[in-house]
């Protein structure tokens, strides 16, 4: 699935150019830290890595653009934060799930839900996107094609009522997962927040903190703005692992590395297709490889 990543890295002709300049010069630093951000890594972080090889006493002694590559490698692999978000027994869970508009939420809903209908659980969908007519149809036919159960209520009902619902059936059942879609309208975020925040509370006074998570889906290919998603859910809510949507020989990578070095969020699941077996852990390894190839050119 990530063949791309996965064959065994030579240093491009960017690394064998920085050791030429060698790793005491000002022009080293200068193009290395260019090259992170042209990696969609934020620049006070590229700041930070080209800071770790300058002061670290191996600098020096390094022989080849091999291992200036694999020095690199290893700064930045350090930076990069991961969770297991699967659910680890049979008791009830609920994922509320997160994000802007287009970022491939709902499809993200239904890769997890098959994933863990694989798995033997009992999974249903719960339509809190109310404010989108078609986002609460688009869930509907995900829903029909995977065979389970979706809570959902008109357009403009209130979210909070519609999961407030979910969560009762599944308590009802003794067992089962509960994914809830949310909106994502960003153009109005005090709206928004207000939304989420209400929605939160209402699942807090039914689940046990340990069966809810919150799970936060970002567009792999959004570049810096996906910062500032991120930032705005992690303030409102506290956000416990991030999907990367949309992951495939386009993504740089360097988004994944900012928003773990910055907010402290690991990243849970990859997104690398349409279809519902597109999903998987997120593979550190694969990661820091599709940031060391935008680094690389």
């Amino acid at each position: 699935m990530f063949k791309w990543f996965r064959k065994k890295q030579k240093p491009g002709g960017l690394i064998r150019r920085l050791f030429q300049l060698g790793p005491h010069s000002e022009g080293f630093y200068e193009k290395l830290e260019d090259a992170l951000i042209e990696a969609d890594i934020k620049a006070s972080i590229a700041m930070e890595i080209s800071d770790e090889l300058r002061n670290s006493s191996q600098a020096g002694k390094l022989s080849s653009p091999e291992e200036l590559r694999s020095f690199v490698r290893d700064v930045i692999s350090q930076m990069i934060l991961t969770v297991n978000l699967d659910p680890e027994n049979n008791d009830n869970a609920i994922y509320l799930v997160l994000g802007v508009n287009g970022v491939g939420k709902t499809t993200s809903m239904a890769k997890l839900a098959r994933r863990w209908l694989d798995a033997g659980r009992s999974v249903s969908f719960a339509a809190g996107d109310t404010f989108r007519a078609a986002a609460v149809d688009q869930l509907a036919v995900h829903a029909g094609r995977l065979g389970i159960k979706i809570f959902q209520q008109g357009q403009g009902a209130d979210p909070s009522a519609v999961i407030f619902d979910g969560l009762e059936s599944i308590k009802a059942k003794g067992e089962g997962i509960l994914l809830a879609d949310t909106a994502g309208r960003m153009h109005n975020k005090s709206q928004l927040v207000k939304e989420l925040q209400k929605i939160d509370r209402v699942i807090r006074s039914k689940v046990d903190d340990p069966s809810y998570r919150r799970i936060l889906v970002i567009d792999a290919t959004t570049g810096q703005n996906g910062i500032q998603q991120a930032e705005v859910f992690h303030q409102a809510l506290g956000i416990d692992g991030i999907i990367l949507s949309k992951y495939d020989s386009r993504a740089r990578g360097g988004l994944a590395l900012s928003i773990s070095r910055t907010l402290g969020i690991p990243f849970a699941y990859m997104g690398t297709g349409e279809g519902y077996g597109d999903i998987s852990p997120m593979d550190p390894e694969a990661l820091v490889e599709s940031i060391m190839s935008a680094i690389e050119g």
